[in-house]
């Protein structure tokens, strides 16, 4: 049988279940590190509950993907996972998403695999959202989702660090309500509002134009150059204030 034959038979195969996501729909990749909370508290020496090394990496991994062929125009991270927000228009691959899916997953955990010096890997799942409100609260979500599991980190790894078990510490903070883990920290001298930001909210990344002055080789005269760079921003707003944040983002970026 020809090559061709052969193709034509089998590529079905691979692709009969392709899918592609509807225009005008917003794409979110969510990436997630596996199994990382035993490669960074047992394999590597990470500090706990957070280590900015960690966090580097993490935010590098962020741009990197932002750099890697598709038009993405926020990027948010938390813990061991990434929110990608793609250009309204974006079309690569015909939005198919299997290759979205493939390819965030295997360029994240190749970047951050490469700065850790170990293999790491990465899952991605695409949300698909009809409309800018639903993005706004998209984030929102893995904002507050931030601020609750760094509550919970600091008071599990305060417990662990002062006597108590795995165990222990689970089950100590089980059904504390937020409050009430507030004081838990209070008991070890952590007042959790004079933490880090960037712990309780994540950190996001975006594109900003920004201008330069610069000379011309043939004229020799000095002008002025705008080029797009990342910004990174390690004092995101909560609540409303950062539903307004994305909105604001989106709308420049669809001007």
């Amino acid at each position: 049988m020809k090559f061709d034959d052969l193709d034509k038979k089998l590529r079905i195969y691979e692709t009969y279940q392709d899918r592609q996501v509807l225009p005008e729909m917003y794409m979110v990749a969510r990436i997630d590190g596996r199994n990382f909370t035993k490669l960074t508290k047992e394999k590597h020496d990470f500090q706990a509950p957070f280590d900015e090394r960690f966090r580097d990496m993490m935010v590098e991994t962020v741009k990197y993907l932002m750099c890697c062929g598709f038009n993405i125009i926020y990027g948010f991270t938390e813990s061991d996972e990434i929110s990608l927000l793609f250009h309204l228009r974006e079309n690569t691959f015909g939005r198919k998403t299997r290759k979205l899916i493939s390819i965030m997953a295997g360029e994240a955990s190749a970047k951050f695999s490469s700065m850790l010096g170990d293999v790491a890997a990465f899952d991605c799942r695409i949300s698909e959202l009809p409309n800018a409100l639903l993005v706004e609260d998209y984030f929102r979500w893995r904002n507050e989702d931030a601020h609750r599991n760094a509550l919970n980190a600091h008071c599990y790894w305060n417990l662990r660090q002062n006597g108590h078990n795995k165990n222990e510490a689970t089950k100590r903070i089980e059904g504390l309500s937020v409050s009430m883990k507030n004081e838990l920290l209070h008991t070890y001298g952590v007042n959790f509002n004079d933490l880090p930001n960037w712990q309780k909210r994540g950190i996001g990344i975006y594109w900003e134009n920004v201008k330069s002055t610069g000379v011309n080789p043939l004229s020799n005269e000095t002008v002025e150059v705008s080029r797009r760079q990342l910004t990174t921003d390690m004092e995101l707003p909560m609540g409303d204030a950062y539903n307004r944040y994305i909105a604001d983002l989106i709308q420049k970026n669809e001007a």
